[in-house]
C-alpha cells in the first residue's frame, strides 16, 4: 500500500498532481453545488406544481360521475405520481425531509376541501401516498414516487472533456514552468572537465532569461580560470626545463659518482613531476581531441599485442561486437596507464571487455597483486595521493595518473571504478556510456 502512496521524485509531477488535484476537485465540487442548487429548485417547482395540478385533478374526478372516473385516471397520471380509486397501501408517517414537503403540500393543497391524510409508502424513500375522501365517500389515493433530476447524456462526455482540458492545460503549464530547470541540470551535467557545455538560451521569461545569463557567465568564468591556470602551469614547466637541463649538465660534471646519480634521480622526479602537472591541468581543461568511432576490439588486441611484444604478461579476453564513438587516444591512454599500474605493482594484467547493458560496454583490468584497502579505493584518485608512505617516485609515482584517467573518463562520458575483486588483485572498470549500439552481424 506504501509503494501506491509514495510522493513523486519529480518536481514535474509534484506540480502536476497538486495543480490538477486542486483543479479537479474545484470542478467535483462546482458540479455538486450547481447539481444540488438544480435539485432543490427543481423540488420546489415539482412541490408548486403539484399543489396546482393535484387539487385541479381531484377537484375534477370529484365533479365526475362515478362511473366515468376511472376513464380519467390515465390522463390525470404524470411522471411521477398517478391516482386510483382505492385506499391504498398502509404506510407510516413520513421520515425524510422530502416526503414531509410533499405531505404537507397534498394537505395544503387539498385539505381545506377535502378529507386527507399523507403516509409513506414502502418502496421508495421518499414514496408518498395521499389518502383522499371524495365528497361522494369514494377513497381516492395519490401515489407520489419522486423521480430523479434528469441529467442530459451529453453531460458526463462534457465533465470528462472538462477534466482532459484540464489536464492538457496543467500538463502545458507545469512543462513550461519546469523546462527551464531541465535545461540547467542538463547544462550542468554536460559541463565535464572539457568545460564546453552548450550555452543555454538567454530568452523566455524574466527569471529564466536571467538564470540563464547567470549560468552562462559562471561557465565563461571557470572556464577563463581553468585556462589562466593551464597556462601559469604550462609556463612553470617551459622555464623549468632550461634550469633542470643547466643542472643536470652540472650533476655530469661531479666526480662523486654516487653524489651525481643522485642528483640526476632528483632531477628526473622534478622533471616527471612538472610534466605530470601540466598534463593533468590540460585533462580538466578539456580534452582536445575529436571523437570518431572506432572498433574497442580491435583496439584492446593492438594495445595488449604491444604488451605481450615487449615481453609483458598481459592477458585479454570476451568481445564487445559493435563500434563506439569515442576519443581513441584518450582511451588508449587511460588503458595503458591502468595497465602499467598493474604491472608495476602485480607483474601480470588480465584485460576484459564485454557489454555492460543497452549501450554500454565496459572494460576491465584486472591485476594478481595484493589490492587495496576499501578505504583507499576513492582516495587514489585525488590528485597526488599515493599509497606509497616512503614517498618514493621509483614505486609510487608522482600519484596523477589514476587523476588524469578518471578525468579523461569523464570528459569521453564514461566513469572508472576501481573495486577489490573476490578472487584476489584489484579490478579497474572503465564503463563508456551514450553509445550507439552497431552491432556488427
Amino acid at each position: 500500500m506504501k509503494t501506491w502512496l509514495r510522493w513523486p521524485r519529480t518536481l514535474f509531477m509534484r506540480l502536476m498532481l497538486i495543480l490538477l488535484a486542486g483543479l479537479a476537485l474545484a470542478q467535483a465540487l462546482s458540479y455538486v453545488l450547481i447539481m444540488s442548487e438544480r435539485r432543490e429548485a427543481s423540488v420546489g417547482l415539482m412541490l408548486n406544481f403539484l399543489e396546482q395540478d393535484v387539487a385541479s385533478s381531484v377537484a375534477l374526478l370529484d365533479r365526475l360521475p362515478a362511473n366515468e372516473r376511472a376513464a380519467w385516471l390515465p390522463r390525470l397520471e404524470r411522471r411521477t405520481y398517478r391516482f386510483s380509486l382505492t385506499p391504498g397501501e398502509p404506510g407510516h408517517a413520513p421520515d425524510t425531509v422530502l416526503s414531509r414537503r410533499i405531505a404537507d403540500a397534498f394537505v395544503e393543497a387539498i385539505g381545506q376541501r377535502y378529507r386527507v391524510t399523507a403516509s409513506a409508502a414502502p418502496g421508495h424513500p421518499n414514496r408518498v401516498q395521499a389518502h383522499v375522501t371524495l365528497s361522494d365517500g369514494t377513497p381516492l389515493t395519490i401515489d407520489m414516487r419522486p423521480a430523479g433530476l434528469p441529467v442530459s447524456g451529453w453531460l458526463p462526455a462534457l465533465l470528462l472533456a472538462q477534466l482532459a482540458l484540464l489536464a492538457l492545460c496543467t500538463w502545458a503549464g507545469v512543462r513550461l514552468a519546469t523546462r527551464p530547470l531541465a535545461q540547467l541540470a542538463g547544462a550542468a551535467d554536460s559541463l565535464g572537465p572539457d568545460l564546453r557545455s552548450e550555452r543555454l538560451p538567454e530568452s523566455g521569461p524574466l527569471e529564466v532569461a536571467r538564470a540563464a545569463r547567470a549560468f552562462n557567465a559562471m561557465q565563461e568564468r571557470i572556464a577563463a580560470y581553468m585556462t589562466e591556470r593551464t597556462q601559469i602551469l604550462a609556463a612553470i614547466s617551459h622555464d623549468l626545463q632550461t634550469p633542470i637541463t643547466r643542472m643536470r649538465m652540472r650533476a655530469d660534471m661531479l666526480d662523486d659518482e654516487v653524489q651525481r646519480d643522485k642528483m640526476n634521480r632528483d632531477l628526473r622526479e622534478m622533471e616527471a613531476l612538472v610534466k605530470d602537472g601540466v598534463a593533468y591541468a590540460r585533462t580538466l581543461h578539456g580534452a582536445r581531441e575529436a571523437p570518431c568511432r572506432i572498433d574497442p576490439d580491435a583496439m584492446l588486441e593492438s594495445l595488449v599485442g604491444d604488451y605481450q611484444d615487449a615481453g609483458q604478461e598481459v592477458g585479454l579476453e570476451g568481445r564487445a561486437d559493435m563500434t563506439i564513438a569515442t576519443r581513441p587516444q584518450a582511451l588508449r591512454r587511460i588503458l595503458g596507464n591502468l595497465v602499467d599500474n598493474g604491472l608495476k605493482y602485480a607483474g601480470a594484467v588480465q584485460v576484459g571487455i564485454g557489454r555492460q547493458g543497452p549501450g554500454e560496454i565496459a572494460i576491465r583490468i584486472r591485476d594478481f597483486g595484493p589490492g587495496i584497502p576499501e578505504a583507499e579505493l576513492e582516495k587514489v584518485f585525488e590528485p597526488f595521493y599515493r599509497l606509497e608512505a616512503s614517498r618514493n617516485r621509483d614505486t609510487g609515482g608522482t600519484g596523477l595518473g589514476l587523476s588524469i584517467a578518471r578525468q579523461l573518463a569523464q570528459a569521453m562520458d564514461g566513469a572508472l571504478t576501481l573495486r577489490n575483486h573476490p578472487q584476489g588483485g584489484l579490478e579497474a572498470t572503465l564503463v563508456l556510456r551514450g553509445l550507439e549500439d552497431d552491432t556488427r552481424q
